[in-house]
This record gives structure tokens, sequence and C-alpha cells, in this order.
């Protein structure tokens, strides 16, 4: 009987563990950017290449980053929901490029709309590293002092832009 305890236990702890995490929401990944300045970068812009943007230039400015690619099937899903939120100005959205064909991006948003003020390219995947990244699409609310506020992992959904993140851009917009 002594000889089985030991692993009972340890199998009874394991599949605690197991149910503890197959309890958390996946979209729920926690950021270590949360209440953390944006990591800046400098790149170049998807439409005028010769031209660079940098999160620098939204200072004073609420405003969300989205990570997208036109490989992307999750970023077709919630292109939509951005195309209606830039037309209601309630927020900027700024487009991250990432690991994508400038040609097969720009296409992509000439097909389906361009929701964003513009989209840097990413390329090569460094920005989206500092970023954290685990997969597209992703979404930061930065703040008007560059400080990351909101993560979404995945698709934005209407729940998700009328429960967290509208409240969320007035409350910083104050």
């Amino acid at each position: 009987m002594s000889r089985f305890a030991i692993p009972l236990a340890v199998f009874i702890v394991l599949v605690a563990f197991l149910a503890i995490g197959l309890g958390h929401d996946p979209r729920t990944v926690p950021s270590p950017l949360i209440d953390k300045p944006a990591p800046d970068f400098r790149l170049a812009q998807l439409h005028e290449p010769t031209k660079r943007f940098t999160p620098q230039e939204m200072r004073g400015q609420v405003w969300l980053l989205n990570v997208w690619a036109s490989w992307c099937v999750s970023c077709r899903e919630e292109h939509p929901l951005l195309v209606e939120l830039a037309r209601s100005r309630a927020v900027p959205v700024y487009g991250l490029n990432y690991k994508d064909n400038r040609e097969d991006a720009i296409a992509w948003l000439t097909e389906l709309g361009n929701p964003y003020q513009l989209s840097a390219t990413d390329t090569d995947g460094r920005i989206g590293i500092n970023y954290g990244v685990y997969g597209v699409p992703e979404t930061y609310l930065i703040d008007r002092d560059g400080v990351v506020r909101y993560k979404q992992v995945g698709p934005i959904t209407p729940d998700v832009l009328q429960g967290q993140i509208l409240p969320l851009v007035k409350d910083l917009s104050k």
C-alpha cells in the first residue's frame, strides 16, 4: 500500500495542475508588457517603404497596434470589425504587418479594405518578438504615454471590443 502512495500523490497533483490549466482561457495569455512602455521600433511603412514609422510619433494619443498578416486566417475573421472600428474613429488603428510579403499584404488590404492609419512592416519578425507575439492576430492598446494597457491574443470579437477595449479607450482618453 505505501509503495503506491507517492506515485498516487504525484498523479493527483498532476491532475490538479492539468485541471487548472484547462480552466484558463487561452486568449487571456498574460503579457509582461502590460503597464510597461511599448517596445520601440523604427520600421518602413507598408504603402510607402521609404518612410518610417515609430511608436514615438503616437505620444499623446491612445491607439491600437494590430499585428496582422495576409496569410493569417484569423486576421481575415477579425478584419471586418477593424474596418468598422476605423470608420467609427473611436480609436486610431495602426498595423504591424508580420512576417509577410509586401505585395501580398497590399493586395489583401486592397481586397478587404484598409482599417489602418498606416501599417509598418516587420518582415523578419523581430519587433513581434519584442512585443511577445504568440501568433497573429494580436492587438495592443497603448496609452498617451506609450504604455501598453491591454493585449488581445487572437481576433478581436464584438464582445471584446465593446466590453473591454472601447471602455478602456474611453477611460484612457480622459
